[in-house]
C-alpha cells in the first residue's frame, strides 16, 4: 500500500511539473519578410524574470535591435505586429532616464556567416501572468529583430531601422 501511494505522488507531481513548464515556457519562429524560418526563441519564465534564447541565421554581421511587440502577428510586413510592448507608455531606450519600455532589450549580435546566439534577461514582462505585461496576452506578443543596432535612446526605436524578423510568441 505504501509503495501504491509514494507512485501516485512521484506520478502526480510529474504531471503538476509538465503543466507548469507549458505556462512558464513560450517560443517564436523567427521569419524574414519574404516568410522564410531563419531561427527561433525560446522564453522561459524564472522565479524574477523571463530569459529569452535566440537563434538566428541570416542576419548582416553586427549589431541588430531586438524588441518585445505588443501584438502576436507578423503579417504581411512585420507592422501588425503593432510597437513595443509599453502599457505606461514610456520612453524607448535602456539608456533612456524616461525609460526603458517593457520590449526593450540589449542589441542581437551577428557573426561574419551570419549567424547569432544570444540570451536576454528581462524582469519588465512575464510569460502568462504577473505584475507586468504577459507575452502570452489576449492580443499575443512578437519578437522583431531590425536592421541596425539600437541606440537605446533615438525615439522611437533606438534608429534601429525595418523590421528584418518576426516571431509570434506562442505556448511551447
Amino acid at each position: 500500500m505504501r509503495i501504491v501511494a509514494i507512485t501516485l505522488i512521484a506520478i502526480s507531481a510529474a504531471v503538476v511539473a509538465s503543466v507548469a513548464s507549458a505556462v512558464d515556457i513560450a517560443k517564436a519562429e523567427i521569419i524574414s519578410p519574404d516568410g522564410t524560418a531563419i531561427g527561433n526563441a525560446t522564453f522561459e519564465q524564472t522565479p524574477t524574470g523571463v530569459l529569452i534564447s535566440v537563434d538566428v541565421t541570416g542576419l548582416s554581421p553586427g549589431g541588430h535591435g531586438i524588441h518585445l511587440h505588443s501584438v502576436g502577428s507578423c503579417t504581411p510586413d512585420f507592422k501588425t505586429a503593432s510597437g513595443h510592448i509599453n502599457p505606461d507608455m514610456v520612453m524607448h531606450g535602456l539608456r533612456n532616464p524616461d525609460g526603458p519600455d517593457n520590449g526593450d532589450l540589449p542589441n542581437l549580435y551577428a557573426a561574419v556567416d551570419g549567424t547569432a546566439q544570444a540570451e536576454f534577461f528581462t524582469t519588465r514582462v512575464s510569460i502568462s501572468s504577473g505584475d507586468v505585461p504577459a507575452l502570452l496576452d489576449e492580443d499575443g506578443s512578437s519578437i522583431i529583430i531590425h536592421e541596425n543596432p539600437d541606440d537605446h535612446m533615438t525615439q522611437p526605436i533606438g534608429g534601429a531601422g525595418g523590421r528584418i524578423g518576426c516571431g509570434i510568441i506562442s505556448n511551447m
